[in-house]
Order: structure tokens, then sequence, then C-alpha cells
């Protein structure tokens, strides 16, 4: 058939680049991880599947929007490669908007630039899993500004030292916070580890209680 591309050894369009080998197993192995995740905010989980997903996505980016996101769920993406909104589409099935409160996810890989969490869907009284979660992409999840955390899942508190986040983060997590039971989800992810700040949780400066 004429206007069709043609596929490459593995099934895809020739030039696009894979994803899991395994659709099935793989996602469920990435989902446990994220439930983990999300169970017990601002802790490290090394991801079971490693992807090569086009710059400026990471192994562990890809591999969430690949489990998380389908048809039925819009996508924000700050990026402007065109490589990786073809990526997502093919590989997810998702329809890309461009406004940021209309997506079910929203893919930042240039933090410093976001908008502000309240840009974001925040979900309603009645809905509030009609909330954006954001997955954010980080040069690393450790070695940066010292935040600690309270909140469900915490025993005690956690400290979460994320690299590349913008200056006003607490700020904007302290007033999504507030508005518990709506307001965004956070993934953060790095190389193939991620990490997770729900909305229940509660962040501040490191020795600012």
């Amino acid at each position: 058939m004429t206007g069709m591309q043609p596929l490459d050894s593995s099934g895809n369009p020739s030039g696009l680049l894979p994803g899991f080998s395994d659709i099935g197993p793989d996602s469920q192995r990435v989902f446990r991880v994220l439930l983990d995740a999300m169970a017990r905010p601002g802790t490290l989980h090394d991801l079971p599947v490693a992807l090569a997903p086009p710059a400026p996505l990471s192994s562990a980016a890809a591999a969430v929007a690949l489990t998380m996101a389908d048809f039925e769920t819009p996508v924000w993406l700050d990026c402007a490669e065109p490589a990786c909104a073809a990526y997502l589409r093919f590989q997810c099935g998702c329809p890309l908007t461009p406004s940021p409160a209309t997506a079910a996810f929203a893919l930042i890989t240039a933090p410093l630039r976001m908008p502000p969490l309240e840009a974001f869907g925040q979900g309603s009284d009645d809905y509030p899993d009609r909330s954006t979660t954001l997955i954010i992409e980080l040069p690393d999840l450790t070695g940066g500004t010292s935040w600690t955390l309270h909140g469900p899942g915490i025993e005690s508190s956690v400290i979460f030292s994320p690299q590349g986040l913008p200056a006003d983060f607490a700020a904007w997590f302290d007033a999504n916070h507030r508005q518990f039971p709506c307001g965004v989800d956070l993934i953060f992810t790095s190389g193939g580890r991620l990490a997770c700040l729900p909305r229940s949780s509660r962040c501040s400066r490191r020795g600012e209680g």
C-alpha cells in the first residue's frame, strides 16, 4: 500500500527506536515499580527494563510513558524534537495535546523551564483522579538540593536530593499539597531510575521543618 512507512526487523517503522521487547510482561514489571515508588515517596527505584528512546527522553521516562499512556490519555510534551513525538504516538498510541491543563500525563525534559504545577490539570473534588501526572526528567536523583518529605508512606521523614528542579519548586509543591485530594502527582526520572512524589506528601527544604 502506498503511503505506509516500511517496517524494520522489529516491526517498527524504519528509523523509529524500539519500545518494550515484550510489552505485556515489561509494562507489568514497570507498573509494579511505579506502585512501590508512589507508596514510598522520595525513595529511589531501578527499573527492570532498559530502553533507548530518542533524546532527550531517558530510559526511565520512556518506560513510564509506555506503561501509563494509551489512546485515551492526552500527553503534553515540552520537547520540540519530532522524533520524541513520533516515538510516543507509535509506542503508546497517545494523542498529544498543546495544553498542559488538558493532559493526563506531561513529559517534561527541561524542568528549569517548566510551567508551575498549577498550570496542569488539577482534578476536582468529585474527580481528583482526573489531574495530570507529571513525568519530570532530571540530571540526577541525588546530589542536589535536599528536601525533607513527610506524609503517607513515610514513617518519619525522607531526605530526597534531586538535581535540576526550579528554584520555586518547594513553594509550588506546598500549594499543590494544600489542594489535596486535588493536585498533581510527580514522577522524577533519570537514566534508568525513578522516584515519586504524590500530592499527599509534604515537602520542605532540609532544616526548614
